[in-house]
């Protein structure tokens, strides 16, 4: 009956610094239900604060599935783990007062450790498995579904944003290589190589899609959730074009949430670095997230 409980799926919220992704699964696949862009990491560092206008929109959402959904697991990520002890006490308590929800907060190493196990659960070859975030990067050697190494920082999209507000034009003035330089010098990632480079934890699937840069089907392995790829110099010279060619004003207007695309140059930027450092061969964009591993520990 519509509107009823269903009393078999399962609703998890993965609410980062800026994007908030909501998936279904159904006890067999994982369905992305809709993808919110909540600013909490920009809207914190202007406000010094949490903004209520933040949480409403998110406890509201949470409210409306609740209607619908009997089992719901949220967590959040990267700014929530930067709150002082107090501002987080009240944010988990007004949270789980207004919704009846538990709000997990995820640390970094294990939101490397779940997307990295969603992002490598087809894969048996050596691999590097990118997770980039608001406030946040984790960077994972994994051979056959293991983790042999990995690397976190507390850099993200955002903080490159904050330096390069440029980016967020309809087409960037400062330089990939100026962006480039920047992020190499402040990340940190892994000393061994790896052929495959797996974008995972945000939408790099879509923004490949919706963007207009050149891509093919994945030939490297089989996996539903990571059906296309490029090769380094396809994705070297696509990213020169998304910053200098591109009109990022003409694909929000055919997107439907354009506000995700915010900060997409700045995590072009991110990918090519890695890319550099660990001699990928071939970049996977992927939407997968912590969802998977989520799923198997929950």
């Amino acid at each position: 009956m519509k509107g009823s409980i269903n009393k078999v799926e399962k609703v998890i919220i993965e609410v980062g610094s800026t994007n908030t992704k909501i998936d279904l699964y159904n006890g067999q696949e994982v369905k992305r239900m809709e993808e919110l862009t909540i600013l909490f990491k920009q809207n914190y560092q202007k406000n010094k604060k949490i903004m209520s206008e933040d949480c409403e929109t998110l406890i509201n959402k949470v409210k409306k599935l609740k209607k619908k959904y009997q089992d719901i697991f949220v967590c959040g990520t990267s700014i929530f783990r930067d709150l002082s002890e107090e501002e987080r006490n009240i944010f988990l308590r007004d949270f789980e007062q207004q919704t009846g929800e538990k709000f997990h907060i995820i640390t970094q190493k294990q939101e490397n450790e779940l997307t990295v196990l969603g992002a490598t659960r087809e894969v048996e070859e050596k691999v590097c498995v990118f997770v980039g975030g608001g406030g946040s990067t984790e960077i994972s050697i994994s051979d056959h579904q293991k983790i042999i190494d990995s690397k976190n920082s507390l850099i993200g999209v955002m903080d490159i944003m904050d330096k390069f507000p440029d980016l967020a034009s309809d087409l960037a003035s400062t330089s990939l290589e100026e962006v480039m330089d920047y992020i190499e010098t402040r990340l940190e990632i892994p000393n061994q190589t790896a052929d495959i480079l797996i974008l995972a934890g945000g939408g790099h699937e879509t923004f490949a899609r919706g963007s207009g840069i050149k891509y093919e089907n994945n030939t490297q392995y089989q996996d539903i959730c990571a059906p296309i790829m490029m090769d380094i110099h396809t994705r070297i010279e696509e990213t020169k074009r998304y910053y200098e060619e591109i009109s990022l004003e003409a694909i929000k207007k055919k997107v439907p949430n354009p506000d995700w695309w915010f900060a997409t140059r700045a995590m072009c930027a991110f990918v090519l670095v890695v890319a550099k450092k660990v001699k990928a061969k071939y970049i996977i964009p992927t939407n997968i997230s912590m969802v998977y591993g989520i799923i198997e520990n929950i």
